[in-house]
């Protein structure tokens, strides 16, 4: 059985209560209209299915976020303010984000630590890790 023909049963299976529900109706409400009305809604859902099936197919299964770059950590400077660390291809973005505005604020290749005069190299430590000491010595010094 066809996996769209699958995922459209449960749907028309759904109506099959109405319609009985529709036969013991007033007698003022037509019961031919209400399994019509629910014909059509089962009808439009199998379509959106079918549109979502079609539209996976085209694009070859990729879904959102997907396309090369990844989220590698961040962290909140504020409420609003918050710096990310983003994987695109080979390289890292260190990105400031805040309310309309997103700046590259540093580039490196990725997987690579910013050993910076005076500070050990990065290790196995996180970015949120490194982000914190860099922030508390620019604060001191």
């Amino acid at each position: 059985m066809p996996r769209l023909l699958r995922l459209s049963l449960p749907f028309a299976a759904t109506a099959l209560p109405f319609a009985a529900l529709a036969e013991t109706s007033s007698p003022g409400v037509p019961s031919g209209v209400f399994v019509q009305a629910m014909a059509a809604l089962g009808l439009i859902v199998a379509l959106l299915v079918a549109a979502a099936w079609l539209a996976r197919r085209i694009a070859g299964g990729k879904g959102f976020g997907q396309s090369g770059m990844k989220v590698v950590g961040g962290v909140a400077l504020g409420p609003r303010e918050r710096i990310v660390l983003v994987e695109v291809g080979e390289t890292w973005l260190v990105v400031g984000i805040v309310p309309g505005q997103i700046r590259t604020l540093h580039t490196l290749p990725k997987g690579s630590a910013v050993p910076e005069a005076g500070l050990p190299a990065m290790g196995d430590r996180p970015f949120a890790q490194w982000l914190k000491q860099i922030s508390e010595r620019r604060s001191h010094g």
